[in-house]
């Protein structure tokens, strides 16, 4: 049936789903909906549009988007991934617990033990590749279990089917960040996942020009929640920024396709080079997580970390590189690079990072679609300065 999307293949939901031509021109592109407030034909009598914070057609169009991609009954769309998970707490409440992997984004980190503890939300931090050690951390008062995977920066693989049915055993929630994978190669709701985190700066835009989140949702009560944090709160996406990222996510499986190309053969170059000392990438025969990741997912990603041996080691290489940007985030047709110690994971203890693996001499690329051979000799030329 036309408008029935659900059955199609994900470039063509990624392309079609809420968004239907525009009915006054027939405009194919979601129109941007840059109002504060709607006009109302008489007292009670509107066309499903009273506010903006509240209801907006572009915001709206992102977020049907969304919950097709993901396979889930509702999208939301936030002005950041960090206002996505702080809406995702409010299923937490004071005095109830959630224990996360243990190599989560920094600032979901920083988030849980500088802002949430002060309200009474416990959290505990575990190598979640294990499930036992999921499950010794559960308490009377565990709400919820939250996984990243593969994580941020060591590319450590959890078992989602494992770990949702122990969420169901215990009576839980599961939320998953899937920002790494997207849709695209990975989708948790599929797996028994309850709720999937987005950073939706990342590949579903891809362009690096937007920030914003999101949380797609399994169960309408999950969905009617966050529709009421989203009015409550009101850190909810622009409209200007929800067209980008639909406009980004329309090309996202040709792009993800060329992510992982493309981070294949540097992976295959950095593993035989001599001046790296190991690689981080569930797409190695020989990662922890290979098999499992090959299971549950339909690709290994565009993320890839190697240990250089030392922070002058690695300061090199990053001075050095020309074709790679230097520079916090991911997901963008450039390549990407950073030291995850200084930049991205700056804000976890410097005794929790080692614990993690994530040490002064750590880099990681967020490989890009340019031409392959481009960013092979950057590295190369790079790693040549060593």
């Amino acid at each position: 049936m036309k408008g029935d999307w659900k059955s199609r293949g994900f470039s063509t939901r990624a392309i079609h789903a809420g968004q239907k031509p525009d009915p006054t021109t027939g405009s194919v592109a979601v129109p941007i909906y840059a109002t504060s407030t709607y006009v109302q034909d008489e007292l009670g009598v509107h066309k499903g549009f009273e506010y903006a914070r509240v209801q907006n057609p572009t915001r709206f169009a992102l977020e049907e988007n969304l919950a097709a991609l993901e396979g889930g009954v509702t999208g939301h769309a936030f002005a950041s991934g960090m206002s996505a998970i702080a809406t995702l707490m409010t299923l937490v409440r004071s005095g109830e617990h959630v224990v996360f992997s243990r190599n989560v984004y920094g600032g979901t980190f920083r988030f849980m033990t500088q802002v949430l503890d002060r309200y009474g939300v416990e959290s505990s931090w575990v190598d979640s590749t294990d499930l036992d050690n999921v499950r010794a951390a559960l308490r009377p008062t565990t709400r919820m279990i939250y996984v990243e995977t593969p994580t941020n920066p060591m590319m450590e693989v959890t078992d989602l089917a494992g770990a949702a049915q122990l969420a169901r055993e215990k009576g839980m929630l599961l939320a998953v960040d899937n920002t790494f994978m997207s849709p695209y190669f990975q989708r948790p709701l599929e797996l028994g996942a309850d709720v999937v985190v987005h950073s939706t700066t990342k590949f579903l835009n891809g362009h690096s020009d937007s920030i914003g989140g999101a949380l797609v949702a399994k169960s309408p009560e999950q969905g009617e929640w966050f529709y009421f944090v989203q009015k409550s709160e009101g850190a909810i996406l622009s409209p200007f920024d929800s067209f980008l990222t639909l406009r980004g996510i329309k090309t996202l499986g040709v792009r993800m396709e060329r992510h992982e190309t493309n981070t294949r053969v540097l992976v295959e170059r950095l593993a035989r080079h001599a001046k790296v000392r190991r690689v981080f990438y569930p797409g190695l025969a020989d990662h922890p997580g290979h098999a499992l990741q090959q299971r549950q997912a339909g690709g290994f990603g565009a993320l890839v970390a190697f240990e250089l041996g030392s922070y002058d080691a690695a300061k090199r290489f990053l001075d050095r590189v020309e074709v790679l940007s230097l520079a916090e985030s991911l997901g963008g047709v450039e390549t990407l690079t950073c030291h995850p110690a200084s930049m991205t994971h700056a804000s976890v203890p410097a005794d929790r990072r080692a614990e993690l693996g994530i040490s002064d001499g750590l880099v990681r690329i967020s490989v890009g679609i340019e031409d392959v051979e481009d960013l092979l000799a950057d590295v190369d030329q790079a790693l040549g300065a060593l």
